[in-house]
């Protein structure tokens, strides 16, 4: 690895850039959880629980049956491993039934699985430990007092917490709020996030573009990454840049988001007619962040509700590097998760790479396992250059190269922050 000489007149003053570390600081600081809502538990799956959900229910609710056999009490069968031992059968119970049953000494009620158990039964004996008799039925081995038998609150007793707060609500949640008999639930809805794209270079994806136009990237690129973080995405798309049009739907979607991103808002000329069209929406801070890509952009909390609002670059791979490093964090924040950081691995590096002085480099990569040995390895994916969203495309990971470092050599190891697979 290469250090960066601090003497050197290329690198750029310290006060001229602010770390990523005080940078994500700030926005994470930000981070505004939208008000716990109730919803149905068919409408829950995904989202964080915003309660401590008390069983009022046994599950089981009732001694039930663990397989199909008959009920039976375990001191009438305790032979039947040395000799059979036959019971006569007395009835027989379905799952779902209502109708009480009583069991008398000595003889046995064919029961299905989830079929309540009659009085006095301690016990079930499997079919297949039988002749499978109707009338009389011949038990060829014993079964101990609650043998093959769902005991009453043998998974969740009254009382208990069935899904806590903070617990992210999958199939198993859902299933488990079904059993204890919750149809709604008290969760922390999707943050709502507003993704506008400035320029009057730019043309939606079904228009053909002309001399100087160019498509729209980053409004669909970066409404996915929201989604993949987990926000409800409102993809506004396109806004001319005309100051009175720009601030009236950036001031209208304040009102109806927990977080707005702005691309094309900032760095150059345009950054600096964006800053001015939303000046009087609240304080934006426009900083050099150490950062490759992405370096320039801006961070404010505007509206009456001091909303996050980000202004990032108009070039899609920095706009979609920025996203990961920043906002992808502070959305995960505002749902609720414990940890909103990716997951982050050392690697071994194959082929050498570089890196801007001063600046801690984000540079696409493609993750692989040596399965000889399990150790991480990291094959970077194009070259060093802003631009190039195809490599992004293949790259399941960023290699993270610390400010002082301009140059990895290949063998060494460097830290990757592990994108989502995908399917």
């Amino acid at each position: 690895m290469t250090e960066r000489d601090p003497t050197t007149a290329e690198a750029p003053e310290a006060t001229d850039f602010r770390s990523v570390e005080a940078q994500v600081a700030l926005t994470l600081d930000a981070a505004v959880r939208p008000r716990p809502v109730r919803v149905a538990i068919s409408e829950a799956q995904g989202l964080l629980c915003a309660e401590e959900v008390v069983a009022e229910h046994a599950l089981p609710g009732f001694d039930q049956a663990a397989v199909d056999g008959y009920a039976v009490r375990s001191v009438d069968v305790r032979t039947a491993g040395q000799e059979p031992v036959q019971l006569p059968v007395v009835g027989e119970i379905p799952a779902g039934s209502r109708q009480p049953r009583r069991l008398q000494p000595g003889q046995a009620v064919r029961v299905a699985t989830g079929a309540p158990l009659p009085t006095l039964a301690d016990a079930v004996v499997p079919t297949a430990f039988t002749d499978g008799h109707q009338a009389k039925v011949t038990v060829h081995r014993a079964v101990p007092s609650a043998g093959y038998v769902r005991r009453t609150g043998e998974d969740v007793q009254i009382g208990d917490v069935a899904v806590r707060t903070g617990d992210t609500i999958g199939a198993a949640q859902v299933g488990l709020l079904a059993a204890v008999g919750r149809s709604k639930v008290l969760v922390y809805p999707r943050p709502r996030v507003s993704i506008i794209s400035v320029g009057d270079e730019l043309v939606d994806v079904d228009r053909t573009p002309s001399v100087g136009q160019v498509y729209d990237v980053n409004s669909y690129a970066l409404a996915a990454a929201a989604r993949d973080a987990g926000a409800e995405v409102s993809r506004v798309g396109i806004v001319p840049l005309d100051p009175k049009r720009l601030r009236e739907t950036v001031e209208g979607r304040l009102l109806m988001s927990e977080v707005v991103v702005v691309a094309g808002g900032a760095g150059g000329s345009v950054g600096d007619e964006v800053h001015a069209a939303l000046a009087d929406l609240g304080e934006i801070d426009l900083a050099r962040v150490a950062m490759h890509p992405g370096s320039v952009q801006g961070f404010g909390r505007l509206g009456p509700d001091s909303v996050p609002t980000f202004l990032i670059p108009a070039n899609p791979m920095s706009a979609l590097v920025v996203f990961e490093v920043l906002i992808r964090p502070l959305i995960r924040a505002a749902r609720g998760t414990r940890n909103p950081h990716r997951r982050i691995v050392e690697a071994r590096l194959l082929s050498p790479i570089t890196s801007t002085k001063g600046r801690r480099g984000f540079l696409r990569g493609q993750l692989l396992r040596d399965e000889s040995n399990g150790e991480y390895l990291v094959q970077p994916l194009g070259t060093s250059g802003a631009h190039l969203l195809a490599s992004l495309a293949e790259a399941n990971c960023l290699i993270n190269v610390d400010e002082d470092l301009v140059e990895v050599a290949a063998g060494e190891q460097v830290k990757v922050t592990f994108l989502a697979q995908r399917a």
